[in-house]
């Protein structure tokens, strides 16, 4: 009997042992498990030391960041002359109105549908305090200083822009800096003063989105215009009228628009073999990265001398520094620029002043989680986001889940693109024009898009005047998709300051006109006889009534005059 309880005992220790055991092993298997991702996190997070074959991005770090303050500059400058007629309370198209429209839509949801800072108030003085804020943001961006917060306050800005401003901030350069701007908070370095930063490379993930970024511009537009179905690309045709037929363009432009067939031909394979081929060099070695980067420069340099596309292309250019590292850039920057910013960064003692400013050592190891953590799903899901857009563009019909696009979609940071997919063959031109008799008409004259003649187009991006480039837009399409030129023609018969403020001059300064109406016009470059004869750059033809010309009536009411004779022209 006792042999067989000892038995029994030895029997159940061995069975608890095994228990125990199994235990420790899963408990052990799981601490690597969880350690492995630990690692796999802290790598795509953490900097990526510089080698031989691996040089660092300090340089083209700071280059970039000392960029997009300035394009964020540029970006709020221009905001500075026509926020207040383009959304203020007398504007075009009034935020105030707008955000209330959200609110009785979308009440539980109003604040995420539109991010802005504006909700706290939409009139012209919170108007112009957002710009301020933005332009003096960007000078501390610009100057290195606080860079991660400094970024922070330009992209709530902007983002409070983009959010209100409707159709005149439905533009894919918006999106291009937001997506940015965001990648950017965790691409800056930390601290007051940072310097050069050495002692906080960028993380692999930030320089790898932004990089992204810079890819899928690119790619995906290349690849929209092969799918598009516009025979001019196919046919090497896309490129023989696109420098007349641009939002705005220059005068560099109407030369090279009178170059031979064989020219524009050579742009347009040139434009979809960069776009489809040569940007897939960014994921070869480092060799290959350099002399990608040499390809593609003077491609996005000679579409800023020939087009005004505001920041756009000064954008895309600035994300190219990125594939160039510092033994690259300490060989084409001069001495001197080195020495300067090397004598700040000797003074920079980022870890010994964070440690000072943290209590303790719990306190610096809880907010470092919580960085890393925020980091992790920020660019976690910009880059799903990013990606699964790419793929559905690819592959429309691909079974993987559109939330994370859904959610991020307000934000503007993870953006489809396409540009020029389909190209514009033709030039319309919408003017407006007021009477005080009804019989004799006096154009109201635009600051920057083609209008007189004999005025040569200038160059002026990456200063946006959105006004004039919505009218661009709205020339290729029915006034009752773009009612906002309606809208201007209202505020025209009021002689409302702000909105005059978006024209160059105002022709009824003392006396509102009677009747405005908005007349469509087709225009051309002309050629180098006509210019050598008559110094006009353009010709136009006019086409008729873009939309319902409107009547101040002796009472103060508006009624509608008419309605057009000719339809808009249709792509």
């Amino acid at each position: 009997m006792c042999a067989i309880v000892k038995h029994a005992i030895l029997a159940r220790i061995m069975h608890l042992g095994g228990f125990f055991a199994s235990c420790a092993v899963g408990f052990v298997q799981s601490q690597t498990m969880e350690n492995s991702l630990a690692r796999i996190i802290n790598w795509f997070l953490g900097p990526r030391p510089p080698t031989v074959e691996r040089p660092g991005h300090l340089w083209p770090r700071w280059i970039f960041l000392r960029g997009l303050g300035l394009i964020y500059f540029s970006a709020f400058y221009s905001l500075l002359f026509q926020i207040k007629g383009l959304i203020g309370p007398n504007g075009i198209l009034p935020a105030v109105d707008y955000l209330q429209v959200v609110t009785a839509s979308l009440h539980g949801h109003r604040f995420w549908f539109a991010p802005s800072l504006l909700w706290f108030g939409a009139g012209n003085r919170p108007l112009m305090a957002l710009c301020w804020g933005g332009l003096i943001a960007a000078v501390l961006v610009v100057l290195n200083l606080w860079p991660r917060v400094s970024l922070a306050l330009c992209f709530a800005f902007f983002l409070s822009f983009v959010s209100v401003a409707q159709d005149f901030s439905s533009y894919q350069s918006d999106g291009m800096l937001l997506e940015a701007g965001f990648i950017a908070l965790f691409f800056a370095p930390p601290g007051l003063r940072p310097g050069l930063g050495a002692a906080n490379p960028a993380s692999r993930a930030s320089l790898f989105l932004l990089q992204w970024e810079w890819f899928r511009i690119y790619f995906e537009s290349g690849v929209g215009k092969l799918a598009s179905g516009d025979v001019s690309w196919r046919t090497l045709r896309a490129m023989d009228d696109y420098y007349q037929n641009g939002p705005l363009p220059t005068w560099i432009g109407w030369y090279v628009q009178h170059l031979p067939h064989w020219f524009h031909a050579s742009a347009t394979a040139y434009t979809l073999l960069t776009e489809t081929l040569i940007v897939w060099m960014l994921f070869l070695p480092r060799r290959w990265r350099i002399a990608c980067a040499c390809i593609v420069t003077p491609f996005e340099i000679s579409i800023i001398l020939t087009a005004n596309y505001t920041f756009l292309n000064y954008l895309v250019l600035l994300l190219g520094i990125l594939l160039l590292d510092d033994r690259t850039l300490e060989w084409l920057l001069p001495k001197h620029v080195q020495m300067f910013v090397a004598r700040n960064e000797a003074n920079v003692q980022p870890d010994a002043d964070s440690e000072k400013a943290l209590p303790g050592f719990h306190l610096r190891k809880i907010i470092s989680a919580a960085g890393l953590l925020v980091s992790a799903v920020s660019l976690g899901l910009v880059f799903y986001s990013t990606t699964a857009q790419l793929l559905f563009k690819l592959a429309p019909s691909l079974p993987i889940s559109e939330a994370p696009v859904r959610w991020l979609d307000p934000f503007r940071i993870a953006n489809r693109y396409g540009l020029f997919e389909v190209m514009t063959h033709e030039r319309y031109e919408i003017e407006f024009q007021g009477s005080s008799d009804g019989k004799n008409w006096i154009a109201y004259p635009f600051r920057y898009k083609p209008q007189a003649l004999n005025r040569a187009p200038g160059i002026y991006a990456p200063y946006q005047p959105r006004f004039e480039w919505n009218l661009w837009f709205a020339s290729l399409g029915s006034w009752r998709e773009y009612r906002f030129v309606v809208w201007t023609e209202e505020r025209l018969l009021k002689n409302d300051p702000e909105v005059l403020a978006l024209f160059a001059k105002n022709p009824f300064a003392e006396t509102p006109p009677k009747q405005v109406r908005a007349v469509i016009y087709q225009y051309w470059f002309t050629d180098f006889t006509t210019k050598r004869a008559t110094g006009n750059w353009w010709r136009r033809e006019v086409l008729g009534d873009y939309a319902p010309g409107l009547e101040r009536e002796p009472d103060g009411k508006i009624v509608v005059l008419d309605f057009p004779v000719t339809a808009a022209p249709q792509e």
